[in-house]
């Protein structure tokens, strides 16, 4: 997994860079294959903003979170792709399911 961190009127330190790499390791669990994500931190005063885009095979998944601090934004951010991820791997194997069943000539 390749992640790009960039900063939109902040400087991303690199204890930020670090807990959005940690945070988003285990976004890898659902994906065999590499993908990309590309994060950008700011500051939508008086909250921290942080918005993440994912490119997986033939899909791009985009989320953002709004928190407190920026480490509170970074974990609402990771929490919401992780459960973006979930349901693209759900649509992905009842898609293949479906294709499965018509084809044996079950549904006629």
């Amino acid at each position: 997994m390749q992640i790009e961190t960039h900063g939109q009127q902040i400087d991303v330190t690199p204890a930020l860079r670090d807990y959005v790499e940690t945070r988003f390791e285990r976004l890898a669990r659902h994906f065999e294959h590499p993908c990309q994500i590309r994060v950008q931190l700011g500051l939508d005063k008086p909250e921290h903003k942080a918005e993440a885009t994912m490119n997986l095979s033939g899909r791009t998944l985009h989320a953002d979170a709004n928190g407190q601090d920026m480490y509170a934004a970074i974990d609402l951010l990771a929490d919401k792709l992780d459960r973006l991820l979930m349901k693209q791997k759900e649509r992905m194997v009842d898609h293949h399911r479906g294709e499965g069943i018509a084809q044996s000539g079950v549904l006629g």
